[in-house]
């Protein structure tokens, strides 16, 4: 019987004695050299290939950030596809980096249990006027005195050019070097943690960004047998796929164990494409849970997918991938197509009020029943699953900057129904994840923007946008913004101001006085009993294909806990509703969603038995006030 092939990490690395080995997977190229540049003299050494395709070369005393590339046969010189650090950005050489010499001072840090997860996704370009890793350190106290747990970085990856969502990435073990490459990363995660903050991490591993990537030239990374919207897909399950499988999973636990992140967020899992007896989110997730382990702190690993699928999170017991979480896009439709009257693309199977019943109670709202944008059925039913192990939210990149010109919903939803959907959020019993300044109603807008150095793709990136949203027929009355202009990467900063007494101020004390909520009171702490029903219905939301559910009942009535200690009362419409009848017996007003404090109109003048238009009403025993 032959022994089963091995297949190494890659790149540049440190060994203990000092010296540097590199080793790379190419086994398309008949040879291959190292070239490195050690002070002003260029070397050009020839490096030896194993059995598994696999070329390697060692060199004692060798500098930290020493540049160097790779030369196979058909004479170009290529920087390194894992390499750690890319100084000069996407074409030029790489350098040698060693995440051993950081210094941490984390020591005392565990990580975060599921139950206090609060996440807020930020990206690192126009979160700070700097644009770095280390302007986000600063800001950190104002995070933690809003109430978030953890920040979520959008990908970090090195991609072309200085400005990227970043899901462009074609080095995906390298900092972005814009941002202040890898050393940056360590410190923010370092300042995080010795401030009580978890660290977040987007990856991509569906596909990697067309400039820059020179994986194919060296090895069988991707296949024709499948597509993505976005670029070729990867080979998970084909000829050769063991080595990419390894590159992949190396790559995960590369962030856990050099650079102490405490989650990674798996961007659209459904376009992996792996058929294999052994998927590879399974691998990713052992390999994590490995790392995390020998550190002795707590990593998750979250999908964000759009399949509804409990397959991801079930465990491998059953059949599943065993994945720590997953995405649940229902929410956050539920809620946008509900206030905004959208309904267009996937937006046609929401906005009944319904469906945000569903939401409450069933966590994904298609799970397993018709779905007309799709025209089939689709999901599958949660049943009695954790629901910390799904993250939902009311904004985050993906539905600002998807839109044409990349507006918020502050920019063209009233304040009151802004409140209303923060309230919203915060009585579920999911993971709540905010996107950078929905918190304080940021009005920049979030368009999407890149920086590419090639002109055809420049041109190409644009025509596409046009072609994009002429196909969906927006009416959305504008010019789209020029993705490669300066000034739309430019109109993204944050503003990232909340003057005491303005609207700003009102709305985030809204968000921390909700987020607070959440860690006190002991209903909402209770993640088992959530129920949602709709005032003038005499049953349970059953779902979007319940033709005889009335779609004008204006209010939705929540009740969290055992004993249902804490009811909470939402006026889904733009109008005064009166209050339904509810057996509150002693409790008492915790909070309202229109109190003047958050910049609402209830005042003792207003009759306590109505609801303000897009008024949430909280009660509760009243100790907890």
């Amino acid at each position: 019987m032959l022994p089963n092939p091995q297949f190494p990490p890659q790149g540049a690395l440190r060994q203990p004695d000092g010296s540097v080995v590199w080793r790379i997977w190419a086994p398309r190229c008949e040879s291959l050299a190292l070239i490195t540049c050690p002070g002003d003299q260029r070397q050009e050494t020839p490096m030896t290939r194993d059995s598994q395709g696999y070329y390697i070369h060692r060199e004692p005393d060798v500098d930290e950030g020493l540049r160097y590339a790779y030369k196979p046969d058909d004479g170009g010189e290529y920087p390194d596809p894992a390499s750690r650090w890319q100084p000069e950005g996407v074409h030029r050489p790489s350098a040698v980096f060693s995440p051993e010499a950081f210094r941490w001072a984390d020591q005392q840090w565990r990580g975060l249990h599921p139950d206090e997860l609060v996440l807020y996704e930020l990206h690192v370009g126009t979160f700070t006027a700097e644009g770095t890793l280390d302007a986000v350190i600063p800001r950190l106290p104002a995070l933690i005195e809003l109430g978030v747990t953890a920040i979520e970085l959008m990908p970090v990856a090195q991609f072309p050019g200085d400005r990227n969502w970043g899901y462009d990435g074609v080095h995906p073990y390298a900092v972005q070097n814009t941002y202040g490459g890898p050393q940056a990363l360590q410190r923010l995660v370092d300042a995080a943690h010795r401030a009580g903050l978890g660290v977040f991490l987007d990856v991509i591993y569906n596909h990697v960004g067309p400039e820059g990537n020179y994986l194919g030239l060296f090895g069988h990374y991707f296949t024709d047998r499948y597509h993505t919207p976005w670029g070729d897909a990867v080979n998970y399950d084909g000829p050769h796929c063991d080595a990419v499988r390894q590159f992949v999973v190396e790559n995960a636990r590369m962030w856990v164990r050099d650079f102490h992140i405490d989650g990674l967020r798996l961007d659209a899992v459904h376009a992996i494409y792996d058929f294999s007896a052994r998927h590879i989110l399974e691998d990713i997730q052992e390999g994590v849970r490995e790392e995390a382990a020998r550190q002795g702190r707590i990593v998750h690993v979250i999908a964000e997918t759009n399949q509804n699928d409990v397959r991801q999170i079930s465990p491998t017991s059953q059949g599943g991938y065993g994945l720590d979480g997953v995405w649940n896009d229902d929410f956050h439709h539920s809620v946008r197509a509900l206030l905004t009257g959208q309904r267009d693309g996937y937006y046609q199977d929401f906005g009944r009020p319904e469906h945000l019943a569903k939401a409450f109670n069933r966590v994904f709202v298609y799970d397993g029943n018709y779905s007309p944008y799709r025209q089939r059925r689709h999901g599958s039913r949660v049943g009695e699953l954790e629901r910390t192990q799904f993250v939902i939210c009311i904004h985050n990149h993906d539905q600002i900057g998807n839109r044409p010109q990349g507006d918020r919903p502050s920019t063209f939803l009233s304040d009151s129904a802004q409140r209303l959907a923060c309230g919203l959020l915060g009585l579920s019993p999911c993971v709540p994840l905010l996107f950078m300044g929905e918190e304080y109603g940021e009005t920049r807008p979030f368009p999407f923007f890149c920086s590419f150095l090639d002109p055809e793709l420049i041109e190409a990136v644009r025509r596409g946008r046009w072609e994009e949203f002429a196909a969906l027929k927006f009416n959305w009355g504008g010019k789209i913004p020029d993705p490669q202009a300066p000034e739309t990467y430019r109109s993204a900063k944050l503003c990232w101001q909340w003057p005491q007494g303005t609207p700003h101020a009102q709305m985030r004390q809204l968000y921390r006085d909700m987020l607070a909520a959440r860690r006190r009171w002991p209903a909402l702490r209770d993640r088992s009993n959530t129920s949602a029903e709709l005032a003038g219905l005499d049953h349970m939301a059953a779902g979007p294909t319940d033709e005889d559910a009335d779609p004008a009942a204006p209010i939705l009535v929540i009740r969290r806990g055992s004993s249902n200690d804490l009811i909470a009362c939402a006026n889904l419409t733009s109008d005064m509703q009166p209050r339904p009848p509810l057996e509150l017996g002693t409790r008492q007003v915790l909070l309202s969603t229109e109190e003047l404090r958050y910049g609402g109109s209830r005042t003792a003048k207003e009759p306590r038995d109505s609801l303000l238009p897009y008024e949430l009403i909280i009660f509760g025993p009243s100790e907890w006030r």
